[in-house]
This record gives C-alpha cells, sequence and structure tokens, in this order.
C-alpha cells in the first residue's frame, strides 16, 4: 500500500479553532455578521501594525473591492504581474478594463521595476496612461517595495499590493500587506493562515474601510427596509470563517517559523546538488515566509534531470509538487493582452518547481523527500 501523501500545503490548526467555532454555534451567530469578524479584523490590524482591515469570503473578492476603491473603471487600464496566480488578474476584467502584464525580475522574481517604467511611459504615449499597479508578493516574498514605489509615486499610479501570499512576511521590518494604497490578503485552505476560504482587504483609512464593508454587503444603505442606490456584493466573510482566523493568528508566527525551516531544509538538502538552486530572497531586507518552497532546475547541469521529471518521480511516491505559476501572458485568455517581457517569467516557469511546505510536515514526511530526492539525482 502506498504511504500516505504528503502535500504541497495544507491547513494547520492551532487548537483554539474549534473552540472559537463552538462559540459561533453556541451564541447562533451563523452568519455574514457577528463579534468573530470584528476580533478577527482586530487580530490582523494589531498584526500589522498599520491600516484598516475588512475581511471578506476571498482574496480575489478583495482585489476586486481594491480595484473599486482606486476608482478603476470599463476601459481603463491596469498594469499587472504577470507571474502570479490569474486571481490577482481576473477582477480586471471583472470591471471592463484592461490588463497589462509585467514581466519579473530574477532576484525575487516579482514586478520588474525597469519593465514597470518602460510600459508606463509606453502606455502614455499612447495616451493610455495606467490607472493602477498590482504588485505580488510572490510565494511570500516582498516585491522591490522601494523601487517600486518609486516608480508609482513619479507618475502618480497607485498601487494595490497583493500578498494573497505573504501574511507573516516583512520588508525593512514593515508587514507585507501594508506596502500598498489598497493591499489584500487571502486564507484559503493552502495559506499560513486560513479561514478554509476567505481574504481581507486593508486600506489605509477607516472610510475606505466602511466603504468596503458596504460594497460587500450588497451595498445596503441605512434604512429600515431594503434600499441600494449603487451595486454592491456578496462578499462578507462568514462569522463561523472569521471564529477559525482568530484561532489561526494564534500560530501565525510559529507556523511561519515552522515554514522557514522547511525552507532551510531544502537549502541543506540541495545544497552538493549541482543545477539546483533553492529560491531564497535577496538580502535582509527581505524576510519571507516562505509560504511554498521552490527549487529552479537547469537540467544542463543536472544531467538531464528536468523540473518536470522531478515532479512526476516525487508523485510516483505520493508527494505534490507543483510547477511555479504559470505566467498570466502565457495563459490563453489572456494572450491578447499588452504584455511587456524579458523571459524571466517564461524561465522560471519552465524551470521552476513548488515542493512540499507545510508548516505541518513530520520529520518522517522529510526523510521521505530526502531520499528520493538523493535517489534521483545521484543516478
Amino acid at each position: 500500500m502506498a504511504e500516505n501523501r504528503i502535500w504541497l500545503s495544507t491547513p494547520h490548526m492551532g487548537g483554539n479553532e474549534q473552540k472559537y467555532v463552538q462559540e459561533a454555534f453556541d451564541s447562533n451567530w451563523v452568519a455574514p455578521m457577528g463579534p468573530n469578524l470584528a476580533i478577527f479584523e482586530q487580530n490582523l490590524e494589531n498584526y500589522l501594525l498599520s491600516g484598516y482591515v475588512a475581511v471578506l469570503n476571498s482574496g480575489t473578492a478583495a482585489i476586486h473591492l481594491g480595484l473599486i476603491l482606486l476608482g478603476i473603471k470599463s476601459g481603463d487600464e491596469v498594469l499587472c504581474q504577470s507571474m502570479t496566480f490569474s486571481a490577482s488578474a481576473n477582477p480586471i476584467l471583472y470591471l471592463g478594463a484592461t490588463p497589462v502584464f509585467i514581466d519579473s525580475e530574477p532576484e525575487t522574481w516579482n514586478l520588474c521595476p525597469i519593465l514597470l517604467e518602460t510600459a508606463i511611459l509606453d502606455r502614455i504615449s499612447k495616451g493610455l496612461k495606467p490607472k493602477a499597479i498590482i504588485a505580488v508578493d510572490l510565494y511570500g516574498t516582498p516585491y522591490k517595495i522601494e523601487e517600486i514605489r518609486s516608480i508609482a509615486n513619479k507618475y502618480s499610479i497607485p498601487i494595490l499590493e497583493d500578498s494573497a501570499e505573504a501574511l507573516g512576511s516583512s520588508y525593512k521590518g514593515q508587514k507585507c500587506g501594508t506596502f500598498g494604497d489598497i493591499s489584500v490578503l487571502s486564507f484559503n485552505g493552502s495559506k499560513v493562515v486560513t479561514t478554509s476560504v476567505g481574504g481581507a482587504i486593508v486600506t489605509n483609512s477607516k472610510a475606505l474601510k466602511e466603504r468596503a464593508v458596504f460594497l460587500a454587503t450588497q451595498a445596503k444603505e441605512d434604512a429600515p427596509h431594503y434600499q441600494h442606490s449603487e451595486i454592491g456584493y456578496n462578499y462578507r466573510m462568514s462569522n463561523i470563517c472569521a471564529a477559525i482566523g482568530r484561532g489561526q493568528m494564534e500560530v501565525l508566527d510559529a507556523h511561519v517559523f515552522l515554514r522557514r525551516k522547511m525552507h532551510e531544509f531544502y537549502v541543506d538538502l540541495f545544497s552538493a546538488i549541482e543545477g539546483v538552486t533553492v529560491f531564497t530572497v535577496p538580502d535582509e531586507s527581505f524576510f519571507s515566509n516562505y509560504w511554498l518552497c521552490a527549487v529552479l532546475i537547469d537540467p544542463s547541469k543536472t544531467n538531464a534531470i528536468t523540473r518536470e521529471i522531478l515532479r512526476l518521480v516525487l508523485e510516483e511516491e505520493n508527494i505534490e509538487s507543483r510547477p511555479l505559476w504559470k505566467p498570466m501572458h502565457l495563459q490563453s485568455i489572456f494572450s491578447d493582452y499588452p504584455y511587456y517581457g524579458n523571459g524571466v517569467s517564461e524561465t522560471l516557469f519552465s524551470n521552476g518547481l513548488c515542493l512540499p511546505s507545510g508548516s505541518n510536515l513530520t520529520e518522517q514526511d522529510r526523510n521521505r523527500i530526502k531520499s528520493i530526492v538523493l535517489d534521483l539525482f545521484s543516478k
């Protein structure tokens, strides 16, 4: 019989999640309102030490509302990192706006500052000044915060920071999720903090937070009847999911520590294997939660072992791994939109692999992974 499956990243409960959920049931707060939402939001605000948080039912909803709060309308252009999950880009289309995709730089795998400015100047020359920049903290690693902000300020273009993968990461001591004019978080089942499904929008003012909550609750106005003067959305988080989030926040730092230990495990494992590089932050200014640990494999130095060969060998042993995000400009649904590239994200996608990274992986799990990797690369 095959050994138990080792997953890429699974939920890791801390102990009190069920207690808070039970309290919600006992008080009959089984609705998209209730005390857990306010407590979870306050916990997040205390952790981030900056901004106002509204919890929603997904990170995608947060990006959608974030773009609305930034004033994005049909016909506008939004600059978006190409090396990301599709949820970063889909809300642009929800609004009838046009995504303009920007390639990565090789150090953080995030938005390339040089190409970003090139794209801005080119779009302006065409009479199409972009209205927002979506910058992603890929796999928990902050983008080049200062360089991107300098360019955004130079051309007066707001930043939507997609920190869906980066709760617990920071740049020069400041938490990711606080660098954008609007920022977003995700609590999907695979994330460091999970609420099963869920997300949050982080704003720099209480008024914007209240506006986000208003839009997320069907834009219901203050009236004894149901009064609506504008379009709203059913985006508010459930009180039950927020109860899970409360418990998760209690173990956030501990789980980030364990994911970073997984990164150290891979650094050690591949240190003597030529042609395999573990994705690591550029310097001590960057602190990554290493939500997913990733490697780049150069088959010209590994006796023709590719990332796909490693993936299939792991799969045969019931271990999940996954190629890096396929860049948006290579996706058929986005292939006709403008793209400013240098080939970095395409190379990353061709050669990169995400490996099991969960904070609940055991020593036995690590030994299984190590044995298979060493056996493959010794042949």
